[in-house]
């Protein structure tokens, strides 16, 4: 039931974790919520009604991507990223700042913002807490994310924490942009690398600026499994508990499920796309590399249980030629296969926190992942 207000609606709980929808008026996101990345406007070799099909609710697109080209000003002028890219539902955009530190050349951070040079043609580009907000106003989106700073780990715990207190002035900064949006929503984001207090500083000083929703960023960036679930677990009791939480840019499917143990709701990665690109396929039985010899002559679909046709249709052997010959459409089937299991995946927690049995759900499906695909006959 989506309303011209963005509210967030928790309808059940299991330990830390929790399922309930965000509401928004293009649309209910039903969370936990797994949001396919559309960095440039559009997610790798699928169709908007593909993407809306496999259960999305959400698409993530991105600043610094959409900034460089075709140009913030030019998809205004086109009528906004959701006419563009012909997707009607929420979006959400990230602010670039992870982009910044992973993809630009010649960065340069001050109080100010960022000055970096173009991954792609070397263009000098400014980039500060307020354009990043004009940005996400230019192209439309529903849910806006603060600039922040990002750092690799392992870092110096003080690098860590001058980045964090300078995320802190710049969602300050970025909130006073943003204003009062009816209908969208602008999200801080939690820094301080892998120190526990600077993380709990970040929570405390975000959660006190009341915004709409809140973000963990600064993960999935080098550090092991452990340290990311920790410092999950160090920041959630200092978010408030009536606000959406997303965990940015992760992950696997098994990150997923235990962030979501510890009260994630949404999150992003380009994992499945990429993966999907690469002959990679998630499934109910782990991961299959569709590359492997041993498909060559198999005729079995990947799953027959699939939500997803392609799944329930094409031989792994027809699927390993694609991928063997690079041919575009083994990319499209594997991408597809790959976000319906993620979406799967989350249709499944959001059934069994209503049910309580979430630790049995994350059990049984972690012992198909373990117990594998079985060899063809």
């Amino acid at each position: 039931m989506s309303s011209d207000r963005f509210q967030f609606h928790v309808t059940a709980r299991d330990g830390h974790a929790r399922t309930g929808f965000v509401s928004t008026p293009r649309g209910d996101i039903r969370t936990p919520a797994f949001m396919p990345v559309g960095t440039a406007g559009t997610v790798k070799a699928m169709h908007p009604e593909e993407v809306r099909a496999l259960g999305a609710d959400i698409v993530l697109g991105n600043v610094y991507h959409l900034m460089l080209r075709p140009g913030a000003e030019r998809v205004a002028r086109l009528g906004g990223l959701h006419h563009m890219m012909n997707w009607q539902r929420p979006i959400l955009t990230d602010s670039g700042g992870f982009q910044v530190m992973s993809l630009a050349k010649l960065r340069k951070i001050s109080e100010k913002g960022v000055t970096f040079s173009s991954h792609i043609d070397g263009s000098k580009h400014e980039l500060t807490p307020e354009r990043s907000i004009e940005i996400q106003g230019l192209l439309g989106s529903d849910i806006q994310m603060q600039l922040d700073e990002c750092v690799r780990l392992p870092c110096a715990d003080s690098e860590a924490e001058r980045a964090m207190e300078m995320s802190l002035r710049w969602a300050q900064r970025s909130a006073d942009a943003f204003g009062n949006q009816p209908g969208k929503a602008m999200f801080g984001i939690v820094q301080g690398g892998a120190v526990e207090s600077l993380r709990i500083r970040s929570a405390e000083a975000l959660a006190a600026m009341d915004l709409k929703g809140y973000s963990i960023g600064g993960l999935a960036v080098g550090e092991p499994q452990d340290v990311m679930l920790r410092m999950i677990e160090t920041v959630e009791p200092f978010l408030p508990r009536e606000k959406p939480r997303y965990l940015m840019g992760v992950g696997t499917p098994d990150d997923l499920v235990e962030s979501v143990r510890r009260g994630i709701d949404m999150f992003d990665c380009v994992m499945p796309t990429r993966a999907g690109r690469h002959g990679l396929a998630y499934s109910r039985f782990g991961k299959i590399n569709l590359r492997n010899a041993r498909h060559a002559d198999d005729p079995r679909p990947l799953d027959e249980q699939s939500s997803w046709a392609p799944a329930r249709l094409y031989s792994r052997a027809y699927l390993h030629h694609l991928v063997k010959s690079d041919e575009i459409l083994g990319m499209m089937l594997i991408t597809g296969i790959n976000l319906a299991y993620y979406q799967e995946l989350m249709a499944g927690l959001r059934g069994a926190i209503g049910a309580s049995r979430l630790n049995d759900f994350i059990a049984e499906t972690k012992h198909g992942w373990e117990r594998g695909d079985l060899p063809a006959l």
